[in-house]
């Protein structure tokens, strides 16, 4: 019986020594064993693990990845265009003993120190990349690139911290409150130059097209009345050949034909009163009885 009441003991002490010594490893977690502040065991990976009791301490550190929404800071790109950028960025614990020494923490601590330190780099990183290009790479959809760069220059000031950065995103870019008039009035400006220049080769090339639209009038009516005249004159040559054919023919009535075709025409009802001797010739085929002039019965 006096034996039992001292072994109990010992083995409560042992029970207690065991399960002190027993620790378990979350999948979400890595896990840091400390023996007189100097780490003795690195545990990555998720499952039980031992420790020496009373002597060795478990400090765990967040697995995941971690977001961490920037305050807005204000940059400066190479066209002196004030931005305001608003940004954030994921992170992961990669290498926990690295971390502990920067840090000196552990837990929600620990992630609080690597919040501070990491919005540190990237805020400068940021200034750096987008100091370097113009706003209007920072203002437009396609800044991806501009995203990239971000975090391949944090890489190297992030490792030495024992983190990886993940991804940066670009939020917002937002011009200041007080550039926005200013920022409107040189892009309204811009456009009404950009208006003006299109209205300047638009009346160009009206220009152009109407010169060369009067010089092909010119050209067609040119041709037309170089036809028209060629024309006219075949038609006059076929006439005259028709007259003097018929001339040759029959002389006699050939000149009583145009002697009625000149009474016709000397009087019409607006002009009926001639000037004339009455012995004048013109008047032969109205004095002859037969219809021949005077001098053709002689």
């Amino acid at each position: 019986m006096r034996k039992l009441v001292y072994l109990l003991p010992i083995l409560l002490i042992i029970f207690v020594g065991v399960l002190s010594s027993i620790f378990i490893v979350d999948e979400r977690e890595k896990a840091l064993v400390l023996r007189f502040g100097r780490v003795v065991q690195v545990k990555t990976e998720p499952g039980l693990a031992f420790r020496l009791p009373f002597l060795d301490q478990v400090v765990t550190y967040d697995d995941r990845i971690v977001s961490i929404d920037m305050a807005q800071q204000e940059v400066i790109p190479a066209d002196d265009r004030r931005l305001i950028v608003d940004a954030f960025a994921r992170y992961r614990i990669e290498d926990v003993n690295r971390f502990r020494e920067a840090t000196g923490a552990g837990g929600d601590q620990a992630i609080a120190v690597a919040d501070s330190r990491i919005e540190q780099i990237l805020r400068a990183t940021t200034r750096e990349v987008l100091g370097s290009v113009r706003s209007d790479e920072i203002l437009s959809a396609d800044r991806q690139a501009l995203m990239e760069r971000i975090r391949s220059g944090a890489v190297d000031d992030a490792s030495e911290l024992g983190l990886t950065v993940v991804d940066v995103r670009l939020k917002r870019t937002d011009l200041p409150t007080e550039n926005l008039a200013e920022t409107f009035r040189r892009m309204v400006s811009e456009r009404e130059r950009e208006a003006e220049d299109e209205r300047a080769r638009g009346r160009e090339a009206a220009q152009r097209i109407r010169a060369q639209a009067d010089r092909t009038v010119v050209e067609l009516v040119s041709d037309a009345e170089r036809e028209a005249r060629i024309i006219q004159g075949e038609a006059d040559a076929r006439r005259n050949n028709i007259f003097a054919e018929a001339f040759g023919q029959d002389q006699e009535f050939f000149q009583f034909y145009r002697s009625l075709e000149a009474y016709r025409k000397a009087m019409q009802e607006d002009n009926t009163r001639l000037v004339l001797s009455p012995d004048h010739e013109f008047f032969d085929y109205l004095r002859s009885p037969s219809g021949a002039p005077a001098a053709s019965r002689q």
